[in-house]
């Protein structure tokens, strides 16, 4: 009797733990109200830094393996697909990568009631940039600085070399290293 009592709470049990129609468990399913929206705001700077050609989709997802609700896929205007956003390239992840964590700057922001996000450092991936998705990067992180937005770069790129503000460091054999404000 016990038993046939606790049926509709092991049902719900099961429900918010994934075991429903959409795979998905409750608490996921309440995270990703919150990353669509900095996918929408993701989705601006990535259009932008991909000259249109890419977009951000949320949860589709391409595998019947598991439970769902925060995969991403991506929508290449280019060639009208939709891929699951791991087939990206080395550049395209940086550009996406990038696109997501200013969203979530974007988001955090907005809903933060006030909070200012004024302040971005990006550590390498510009190396894996061709030379249009590179200028792309820099002029959306200039973009960000020109809105009293501080940018930092660590970086190896010889590119980035002619950045007029920075600092830079240099290994030497004697003080190990050296670091300059130029």
């Amino acid at each position: 009797q016990l038993q046939k009592k606790g049926i509709p709470l092991t049902k719900l049990n099961d429900e918010l733990f994934g075991k429903n129609a959409i795979k998905t468990p409750f608490d996921t399913w309440i995270l990703a109200m919150y990353f669509e929206n900095v996918i929408n705001f993701a989705n601006k700077r990535f259009k932008s830094i991909s000259n249109g050609r890419y977009l951000f989709k949320l949860g589709s997802g391409t595998s019947n393996k598991g439970y769902k609700g925060l995969d991403l896929s991506v929508l290449d205007s280019f060639n009208g697909t939709e891929r699951d956003s791991s087939t990206l390239s080395g550049g395209e992840s940086f550009m996406a990568a990038l696109s997501l964590a200013l969203g979530l700057s974007d988001e955090i922001q907005v809903s933060a009631g006030g909070v200012q996000i004024d302040t971005t450092f990006v550590d390498e991936g510009f190396g894996s940039l061709d030379d249009e998705a590179l200028q792309l990067a820099l002029r959306t992180l200039q973009g960000l600085a020109q809105n009293n937005h501080l940018i930092g770069i660590i970086s190896h790129v010889n590119a980035l070399k002619n950045i007029e503000k920075k600092i830079v460091v240099t290994k030497t054999a004697t003080q190990g290293s050296v670091a300059k404000i130029l």
